[in-house]
């Protein structure tokens, strides 16, 4: 029997419960959704491509909640 990498890629099903069926359950944005992706697939994967990645969305996360609460930083 053939693995199917379209719909049952092994690093996104490694954890016992499906990368994208945490990130539905849990009704993560965007930024948080790939994140997710990136920090459970990245030593299954593109190893510190991937932690890259999750860095550069970490970043994003941190520059909109700077711009959303300029005021009451620290």
């Amino acid at each position: 029997m053939t693995k199917d990498i379209i719909n049952d890629p092994e690093h996104y099903t490694y954890w016992w419960i499906e990368v994208r069926d945490f990130i539905q359950a849990n009704k993560l944005d965007y930024f948080q959704w790939n994140i997710v992706k990136y920090i459970c697939r990245y030593p299954h994967k593109n190893w510190l491509e991937d932690l890259y990645k999750c860095q550069a969305y970490i970043n994003k996360i941190i520059k909109k909640e700077e711009l959303l609460h300029k005021d009451n930083i620290w």
